[in-house]
């Protein structure tokens, strides 16, 4: 079967294809061979006509020499006219001894083609054309001479042995047709070329046969049993049929089949195995991110200590002087008051803190979040948790924010844990007196978003920047960090398609640098 080719195509098979390339090569091969034969045969019988010819025209020549011997002209008319016949002369001419024509027979256009006159004493053979256009054989034997006579012979017979030869009576000219026209060469030629044809149609059926049970079924028996391995069938059954080389090539597919498939079930177990080991490595930077952010919080509710203290004291007192009494109704008014604007700055303290520990609690990271973020929302959200801090307080934050800073490909809650580590670590570097760190985002050249926490600390050593977002790698001393923060970070900003690194800042300290893609959509 010939394979479909794409679209409109149409490819032939391989036995179609051997079919026209044999034709063509018999073609190449018999048609000049059948000219050649067809050429040879015409020559072979165009050359017998010739020699018949000439051997009808001597013996029609020596018969009308007798004849002339023994009858006068006007008795020879009819003698010659019984000769001629359309296989035999067309034409007669009689000459006298001095080779001049004296009579002749035959069609005009024939007996025109006749010489006027001939050489006495020699065989002379000519081609004419008549006025027909047909080749014809001009046979004018030598000088017939009277034979002797026999007294057991006809007055007409031919003597068996050669006579002394008689005085000469004149030549005799016959014209005998020679053209191709004539000859009967074409049923030979028609039946070389039926067989021809026959041998080379029973080459081609014979070869359409031999190419089908031999190639053509053992390859399409293949082919179907490759499609049957490609639908899922577990071996390739190769057929048996065939050319031993077709054989080998079934056996060695049917070989390649099964090593295919035991990869494949060996590809499986790895592929499971490496899925095995991706779940657990998810679920390792998910409890790595959990136990951060609770670090996080942690570092923020020892922070909150003292800023939730004094509020408490203050409400503490104005319960006692409350207690009291002996005070005026303005007066308690105010304290209740302000025991409220208290109790309300300690409530939002703590407010922002659960806010920002609930996924940790939940222990299912920002299920349920969506999956952008805004960088200004976050912002807003990780000022609201560094305010209350007892670091911050003699620190600067300036924010620089540019209106049009995209949402980028990161969840709320990882954004805000991502900036608030970063503030963190920026309020512990800088110096207690006169520090400040700027927040500053900007729309990325490439779309997204690009985020920079900048302090004027110390900076950071060279040596370290090279390791400093692996895990347990950190600046600060002994018991004040674990180290696994910013490696957090990378982790976070990475799984969203971003990068995390850091540089020299303007003002000698350090400078991150986050880059976000835009969210999708």
């Amino acid at each position: 079967m010939a394979p479909k080719g794409q679209g409109h195509a149409v490819r032939l098979g391989i036995r179609l294809q051997l079919l026209f390339a044999l034709g063509a090569l018999l073609v190449l091969a018999f048609v000049p061979l059948f000219f050649a034969v067809a050429n040879l045969t015409r020559a072979t019988m165009v050359g017998a006509r010739a020699s018949s010819a000439r051997a009808i025209g001597r013996a029609i020549a020596g018969h009308v020499a007798a004849a002339r011997a023994s009858r006068s002209a006007p008795e020879l008319s009819p003698l010659l006219e019984a000769q001629l016949g359309p296989d035999g002369a067309s034409a007669i001419g009689v000459y006298d001894a001095a080779g001049a024509l004296v009579d002749r027979a035959g069609e005009p256009d024939a007996a025109a083609a006749l010489p006027a006159s001939v050489e006495a004493g020699a065989e002379v053979l000519r081609t004419v054309r008549t006025a027909r256009g047909g080749a014809v054989l001009v046979v004018v034997p030598e000088h017939a001479r009277e034979p002797a006579p026999r007294a057991d012979a006809e007055p007409d017979a031919e003597p068996d042995a050669a006579p002394a030869r008689p005085p000469q009576v004149g030549s005799v000219a016959v014209l005998v047709p020679t053209d191709p026209s004539t000859v009967p060469a074409a049923p030979l030629v028609r039946i070389v070329a039926l067989y021809t044809g026959i041998v080379a149609l029973a080459l081609l059926v014979f070869a359409y046969i031999a190419m089908t049970r031999l190639v053509v079924r053992p390859v399409d028996a293949l082919s179907e049993a490759a499609r049957r391995v490609a639908g899922g069938a577990r071996d390739l059954e190769a057929p048996r049929a065939g050319a031993r080389e077709l054989a080998e090539l079934g056996a060695s597919l049917a070989h390649m089949t099964a090593r295919l498939r035991a990869d494949e079930e060996s590809l499986r177990a790895k592929i499971a195995e490496v899925e095995r080991y991706a779940a657990d490595l998810k679920s390792a930077q998910e409890r790595l991110v959990r136990s951060e952010r609770l670090a996080s919080v942690g570092r923020l509710a020892a922070g909150l200590a003292h800023e939730i203290g004094n509020p408490i004291a203050a409400i503490l007192g104005f319960q006692e002087l409350l207690l009291a009494g002996g005070l005026t109704p303005d007066e308690e008014r105010e304290f209740l008051e302000r025991m409220k604007r208290e109790t309300e700055r300690i409530h939002k303290i703590l407010r922002d803190l659960l806010d920002f520990a609930r996924p940790a609690a939940r222990g299912a990271g920002d299920a349920g979040e969506e999956p952008s973020g805004s960088v200004a929302e976050a912002l807003e959200d990780v000022v609201s948790l560094v305010s209350p801090q007892k670091a911050f307080r003699a620190v600067e934050l300036v924010r620089d924010v540019a209106p049009d800073v995209p949402p980028v490909q990161l969840s709320h809650g990882r954004l805000v844990q991502v900036l608030l580590n970063l503030l963190l670590n920026a309020a512990d570097a800088v110096p207690r007196a006169g520090g400040r760190v700027w927040v500053r985002a900007s729309r990325a050249a490439g779309g997204g978003a690009r985020i920079e926490v900048e302090d004027n600390g110390p900076g950071i050593a060279e040596a370290v920047c090279e390791t400093l977002f692996e895990p347990f790698i950190t600046t600060k001393e002994v018991g004040e960090g674990t180290g696994l923060g910013l490696a957090v970070c990378r982790g976070l900003v990475e799984a969203a398609g971003g990068a995390i690194g850091v540089e020299a800042g303007a003002e000698g300290g350090a400078r991150f640098v986050v880059q976000l893609p835009g969210a999708a959509g």
